[in-house]
């Protein structure tokens, strides 16, 4: 059996892993990118998004797509920066919850010793291992796959696959919480800083208030948008202290300026705290 044949078609919301990557592979193409993901074309074409995409069915849909790929696109330099930033102070540990198509373990340079976790369920884990065979793909660091549902026991099993709670550890849940309700959100934060040592890292993105009102309210049934059930919260600055993290919050305009990408068109509202977060457990 070839590793095509062997490839389960993404469904739910791993499924939007698959677009993520072919938005990290548009970007790799342009010559001026924030980042190169050698894989992402692949992961892309695996699952059915590569060359194209389905159509936009108006233009208001067009639009909400290119704002969705824009923000993947910042997003991910954000927490490429958050992880090189993490591992220059030492952290030699690395937990991806909810890693879909994530390729930071093959296509980023890690100091020796590294290890990264990649947590998120069987079929996603398998489905990125048959293209990573494909593609003879090599790790730069150590790499442990984690296979479980981010709603059972997933601490136990990172654990057992060898994680140190006694040491530092950057986290990273990249698109991930916006799919959660908020009490699974809250106990994905009480879970991941019952793990944390002092001086441990944390990456997240939150969905901006409003962005499902906005994005979700008219959704195709099955997109990424349809899915989306939670927003960051009124202070997630005090919500993390709650938790024991000294967090910076960063609006996605203000780190596209940074990036040399700014946004032209003036906010139709006043800015909250920002969706891309990082944290420092003290």
């Amino acid at each position: 059996m070839t590793d095509e044949q062997e490839w389960v078609q993404p469904s739910g919301v791993w499924a939007t892993a698959v677009g993520v990557a072919r938005v990290r592979a548009l970007e790799s193409e342009r010559e001026n990118a924030l980042f190169r993901d050698p894989l992402a074309q692949a992961f892309a074409t695996a699952g059915g998004l590569w060359p194209s995409s389905p159509p936009a069915d108006d233009e208001a849909a067009r639009r909400r797509r290119l704002a969705v790929s824009f923000s993947i696109v910042i997003r991910t330099k954000f927490l490429d920066d958050l992880l090189q930033q993490a591992s220059a102070s030492g952290v030699r540990q690395v937990v991806s919850l909810g890693a879909g198509m994530d390729s930071r373990a093959f296509r980023m340079d890690w100091p020796g010793g590294t290890r990264l976790f990649e947590v998120d369920t069987a079929e996603p884990l398998d489905f990125k291992a048959s293209v990573l065979r494909q593609e003879r793909a090599v790790a730069r660091c150590e790499r442990i796959t984690v296979a479980v549902d981010l709603r059972e026991d997933w601490p136990g099993a990172l654990a057992a696959a060898g994680h140190d709670p006694a040491a530092p550890t950057v986290w990273i849940a990249e698109g991930l919480l916006i799919y959660l309700p908020e009490d699974a959100v809250e106990l994905l934060l009480a879970r991941i800083s019952a793990q944390s040592a002092a001086g441990s890292r944390m990456g997240l993105t939150w969905g901006s208030r409003g962005v499902i009102e906005r994005f979700g309210a008219d959704a195709v049934p099955g997109s990424a948008a349809s899915m989306w059930v939670s927003e960051m919260p009124d202070d997630p600055v005090g919500r993390l202290a709650g938790h024991g993290w000294e967090a910076d919050c960063h609006t996605l305009r203000e780190r596209a300026a940074a990036y040399g990408r700014p946004i032209d068109t003036p906010p139709r509202r006043e800015e909250r705290p920002g969706g891309l977060i990082s944290a420092v457990r003290r």
